[in-house]
């Protein structure tokens, strides 16, 4: 019997240590950094083979391989052979007197740099929108690129009226070509500072995404979805003490001393179509109501709607007004509502109440902006939570990570139902990162979501884009490029699934808010698309 149970255990371990090294040896090809595993928030176990990291790591090579041809290198020498909105030209196809509502308008960008030469290759990051002051309207154009140096902008005329034409040269294309090989040189753009519980004064400690350093880490991973953050151990202190984290902007940049003449204000968000003169939009007796209401799994085009009178109008679904309290309080009634993401969609907790009086807020004790926000409505039976997406998240605010989760981790905690909805953005805190980390988070939010839909289908799971924000930020971190990036990136992966967008992107640049935190109206539009969503 003796011998048995000594046999027993030499297999067993023998097997436990078998499986732990195919795991980390599988790993170490794809991330370089994936090699030791202790310390880990998350239990030690080889991957679910349905969830192949392999499979992954395939998924993140093409969408890679598309956005390399998308972003092709482009050559830079000097500011004059860059392309110059001042010396490019628009032409407008086709003009008229009068246009009608509907109608399309076409424009013909031809782009030349700053010696008025023509430009032969494309890639500019272009922002086209069409405005009317008086009527606080205003809506995004669709931007065409021909590879050749020509562009098409084509905008939707929804409203009748005095309708102003604007195009943006956000980035010449070599000024795109800088920024997309600089995001994807390094992850030290951020420095991240832990904070570690140690009597009553606590020690601080580097960490970040990654750590080149041969001292002794601390390693919190997340094995199944290959996500990671990682400390240097402080001395005579365990690693489960870390309680909170702060980030400051690191003085360190991949692009080109030459390069950064790019990125100076005077030559970001400069307009091609300044000397247009606006058009007329007439009725001509056109009046074509959409029918079908706004519902999940719709597919949302581009643009998908406008702002009129500073309300948001779907072009692709029909919208019921929620600006009453009864009506809200009925729609809200015995949901279970998840906010997960940054503070683009905290804003939504912090603007509910004044949208609807009965929801309170519900103090959990916790520290600072970046705590879990919820809102309660007892006799309606109402929970509204807001929590913060996972690492990286940017901010010089002390954030507390006990009740950290990645999003992911955060949909498998739900058991869903037909009245729970989730809302979940996820962008701006990446952009500064190399972009198979936003990839890699968008795929993992994907199989979460698809995880939920096999045990409660009826759950409504809605997406928010990103917003964009100011031109004049700190191009290589923040750039609207980036964002831009992200959000075709989204749409690719999340394109099957039965879910809700609410364009933000769309809404805030029909706006031309250009803040990262919108005003409210545009808060309360996108409220009332994720109700009209899940009501």
């Amino acid at each position: 019997m003796w011998m048995f149970i000594l046999a027993s255990w030499v297999i067993y371990f023998s097997l436990k240590d078998h499986t732990k090294f195919l795991f980390s040896l599988r790993n170490s090809i794809s991330l370089n950094h994936w090699n030791t595993f202790r310390n880990s928030t998350y239990p030690e176990a080889p991957p679910n083979p349905e969830i192949s990291p392999t499979e992954t790591e395939l998924r993140i090579e093409s969408i890679m391989e598309k956005l390399d041809q998308l972003i092709p290198p482009r050559p830079f020498t000097n500011v004059s052979s860059t392309t110059s909105a001042t010396h490019s030209r628009a032409t407008l196809l086709s003009p008229r007197d009068t246009y009608c509502r509907g109608d399309q308008l076409d424009v013909l960008l031809e782009m030349r740099d700053h010696l008025g030469r023509r430009k032969e290759y494309g890639g500019d990051f272009l922002r086209a929108r069409i405005f009317s002051p008086a009527l606080k309207a205003g809506a995004s154009g669709k931007v065409t690129d021909f590879n050749n140096g020509t562009y098409l902008v084509s905008f939707t005329l929804f409203w009748e009226g005095q309708v102003s034409l604007s195009v943006l040269l956000i980035h010449p294309s070599e000024g795109v070509s800088a920024l997309w090989r600089a995001r994807n040189q390094g992850y030290d753009r951020v420095n991240f500072t832990g904070q570690f519980a140690n009597g009553t004064s606590p020690v601080f400690s580097k960490c970040g995404l990654t750590l080149h350093t041969t001292a002794e880490l601390c390693k919190y991973l997340d094995y199944r979805d290959q996500e990671a953050f990682y400390c240097l151990k402080p001395p005579r202190v365990p690693c489960e003490a870390l309680t909170h984290v702060t980030t400051r902007n690191a003085d360190i940049s991949y692009i080109r001393q030459k390069e950064w003449a790019l990125f100076h204000r005077s030559n970001v968000g400069v307009e091609i179509m300044k000397n247009f003169a606006s058009i007329k939009v007439s009725a001509c007796g056109k009046n074509k109501n959409i029918e079908t209401k706004c519902r999940l799994g719709m597919k949302s085009p581009f643009p998908s709607g406008y702002s009129l009178k500073r309300k948001w109008i779907a072009a692709f679904c029909k919208q019921i007004e929620l600006n009453e309290t009864k009506t809200i309080n009925d729609c809200l009634k015995r949901k279970l509502i998840y906010l997960m993401g940054d503070s683009t969609l905290r804003q939504w907790i912090q603007y509910l109440p004044k949208m609807v009086k009965t929801l309170k807020y519900f103090d959990l004790h916790g520290v600072g902006p970046f705590k879990t926000h919820v809102l309660l409505d007892a006799e309606r039976h109402t929970l509204i939570q807001w929590k913060k997406h996972g690492h990286p998240f940017i901010t010089q605010s002390l954030f507390s990570v006990k009740d950290d989760n990645y999003i992911p981790r955060e949909i498998d905690r739900i058991a869903g139902d037909k009245d729970t909805a989730i809302v979940i953005t996820l962008g701006q805190h990446l952009r500064p990162f190399p972009i198979k980390i936003f990839i890699r988070r968008a795929i993992n939010v994907q199989k979460a979501i698809e995880r939920l839909f096999l045990r409660s289908p009826e759950t409504k799971v809605i997406l928010k884009t990103e917003n964009t924000r100011r031109l004049f930020d700190n191009a290589e971190m923040f750039s609207d490029f980036h964002g831009y990036i992200q959000n075709l990136i989204m749409r690719d992966i999340f394109m099957d699934l039965n879910v809700g967008i609410i364009d933000a992107w769309d809404m805030t640049i029909a706006d031309s808010t250009n803040n990262i935190h919108p005003p409210d109206y545009v808060i309360e539009n996108q409220i009332n698309m994720f109700l009209n969503y899940i009501c």
